[in-house]
C-alpha cells in the first residue's frame, strides 16, 4: 500500500531552497503569502536488499506468504506533481498525479507491520505505472482568534487564517494526508523509511491497495486544539484498488483530538484517534469455524476473493466474509526536547477479531524514536534518526495463521507467535539544495509476527529531490 503525507516535515520550508515558487517569488512573480496557485514535485527512489536469514519453514504445507530466507533486492521509483488552485476566499482545490514503478521483496510477503519501504504498495509492477492520488476540494470558515500565516507548500496554498476556524474537504484524498501527523515520523521520504513509522501499523484506514480513498473529512481548530472527522470510502476486497462507492453501506470513519503545547517553550503535541470501520471482510473465529465444520471450506476451494493459498488444509477468510466492524484507538505524542532534537511515540489497539483491510496485518503496534537536525555538526539540512517500533497479533489471528490460514500479507503455514519488530537507523544528507541522499539499515526480528523464521537484515538507499 502506498501513501503520501506530503505536507508534514520537522523544520519550516527553508528560504534558499531552489524550488519552483521561491524561484518565482524572489523575481516578484508570486507572492508566497498569499496564493492563487502553486505547483510542487518530488522524485524519490529506494533500493533495499535483503541478507539471508534463518527460517524453520517457507510457505509450509502450500502457504504462500513466506518471506523468502534467501537475499533479495527491492525498488520503488515515484514522481509526484502538487498542484493548488485558490477558487474563492477560503476555497481551494488540489490535484495530484504520481508514478510509481517497483519490485518488492518476495511479492510483498512475510513482513506484517514493518514493510522495510514504505512507497510498496499491491499490485504495482516494475513498468511505470500512472494514477490519481487525490483530487479534492477546501473550504476554509474563520471563525477568529488569532491571524496564522500558512506556509506555501505541497498541498497547502500560502494564506492566512483564523486561529479559530472549520476547513472541510471532500473528493479523494489519503486519511493520513490530515490525520494522525507528527513532525518526527510520518513524512517517509524525508525520515524512517520503514513503513511501521508513517503511521500507526495497527491504524487499518480504509483506503484502496495505494492508500487513497474517496468521502470527506472536517477539522476544526480553536487555538491550540483540534478535532478531526472522516467518512471515507472502503475497498471492494481487501488490499484491492476498485473502491466500493457506497459509502453508507460500507465506510471507515475516524476522529481525532490534538492538543499542542509548549514544553519549557518547546513545541509539542498529543493526539488521540479511534477509528470504526464497517467493512464486508472476515473474521478469524468465523472462518476457523467454517473449515472445522466442513473441512471441504478450506483455503483452496473457495470461488470468491481469496489469495489463493495451495493449502488444503488450512481455514480461509473468503468463507467468512460479511458485514463487520473493526474497531481501535491510539495515542501520537511528539515533542521537542533540545533545539533540533525531537522525540515521538506511538500506540495503537485494534480490536483484533477482522482480516486486515487497507494497511498492515498487525493488531497492536508501537513506535517510539528520535529525530535529530544535523545543524549540530554544521550541517543544517541533514537528518538523522532512530527508531524502534513493534507490532502483536491477537490470539484469534495467530490461532488462525497457525492452522495454515493467510491474510493479505503473511502466513507462513505455521507460526509460533512473537511480537514483530524493527529498528531503523538512518542518516539523510543534503547534497544539493533540493537533493537528499540518505542510508539506512533494518534490523527485523520475528517477521510474520514468527518466532521461527528470522531475523532479518536490510539495507537501503534513497535519493529524494524535490522542486
Amino acid at each position: 500500500m502506498l501513501v503520501r503525507a506530503g505536507v508534514t516535515e520537522p523544520n519550516p520550508r527553508l528560504e534558499d531552497a531552489f524550488d519552483f515558487m521561491n524561484v518565482l517569488a524572489k523575481k516578484g512573480l508570486h507572492d508566497l503569502k498569499e496564493e492563487r496557485w502553486n505547483a510542487y514535485g518530488q522524485f524519490t527512489y529506494i533500493s533495499s536488499w535483503k541478507s539471508g536469514f534463518p527460517a524453520s519453514y517457507t510457505n509450509l504445507n502450500g502457504s504462500i506468504n513466506s518471506l523468502l530466507p534467501g537475499s533479495e533486492r527491492s525498488f520503488t521509483g515515484t514522481a509526484t506533481l502538487y498542484l493548488g488552485l485558490k477558487t474563492w476566499q477560503g476555497g481551494e482545490i488540489y490535484y495530484v498525479p504520481e508514478m510509481i514503478s517497483m519490485r518488492p521483496l518476495s511479492d510483498l510477503k512475510g513482513l506484517g507491520g514493518v514493510i522495510q519501504n514504505f512507497e510498496l504498495q499491491k499490485g504495482g509492477s516494475e513498468t511505470p505505472i500512472f494514477y490519481q492520488s487525490r483530487l479534492f476540494f477546501k473550504q476554509t470558515f474563520g471563525f477568529g482568534g488569532e491571524r496564522i500565516q500558512l506556509a506555501s507548500d505541497p498541498m497547502q496554498l500560502g494564506t492566512t487564517v483564523d486561529s479559530r476556524r472549520l476547513v472541510v474537504r471532500f473528493g479523494n484524498f489519503s486519511v493520513i494526508d490530515f490525520f494522525d501527523k507528527n513532525s518526527y515520523s510520518g513524512d517517509l521520504r524525508r525520515q524512517f523509511l520503514n513503513m511501521a513509522f508513517m503511521t500507526y501499523a495497527a491504524f487499518d484506514f480504509a483506503a484502496d491497495a495505494r492508500g487513497y480513498t474517496w468521502g470527506g473529512a472536517a477539522e476544526y481548530f480553536h487555538d491550540g486544539w483540534t478535532i478531526r472527522f472522516a467518512h471515507v470510502a472502503a475497498s471492494i476486497d481487501p488490499n484491492q484498488i476498485p473502491l466500493d462507492m457506497r459509502v453508507f453501506k460500507y465506510y471507515g470513519q475516524q476522529v481525532e483530538v490534538e492538543r499542542r503545547h509548549l514544553l519549557n517553550d518547546r513545541p509539542g503535541a498529543v493526539r488521540i484517534l479511534a477509528y470504526r470501520n464497517h467493512e464486508n471482510m472476515g473474521k478469524f473465529s468465523d472462518a476457523i469455524a467454517a473449515f472445522r465444520s466442513d473441512p471441504n471450506k478450506n483455503a483452496t476451494t473457495c470461488t470468491g476473493f481469496n489469495y489463493g493459498s495451495g493449502n488444503a488444509g488450512a481455514p480461509d477468510l473468503c468463507w467468512a466474509r460479511k458485514p463487520n466492524d473493526k474497531m481501535g484507538v491510539g495515542i501520537n505524542i511528539e515533542q521537542q526536547v533540545l533545539d533540533g532534537v525531537g522525540l515521538f511515540f506511538r500506540g495503537m489497539y485494534s480490536d483484533g477479531k477482522t482480516e486486515v483491510y487497507s494497511y498492515t496485518s498487525t493488531d497492536r503496534s508501537i513506535s517510539l524514536g528520535a529525530l535529530v537536525n544535523g545543524f549540530r555538526w554544521g550541517r543544517d539540512r541533514d537528518l538523522l534518526g532512530i527508531g524502534f517500533a513493534a507490532g502483536w497479533i491477537s490470539s484469534q489471528h495467530a490461532r488462525y495463521l497457525n492452522m495454515g490460514g493467510v491474510d493479505g500479507f503473511i502466513g507462513d503455514g505455521r507460526i509460533k507467535a512473537r511480537a514483530e519488530d524493527v529498528v531503523d537507523i538512518f542518516y539523510s544528507a543534503n547534497v544539493l539544495s533540493s537533493l537528499w541522499v540518505t542510508a539506512d539499515y533494518q534490523h527485523i526480528t520475528n517477521p510474520g509476527f514468527n518466532a521461527d523464521r528470522g531475523p532479518v537484515n536490510i539495507y537501503g538507499l534513497r535519493v529524494h529531490a524535490e522542486f
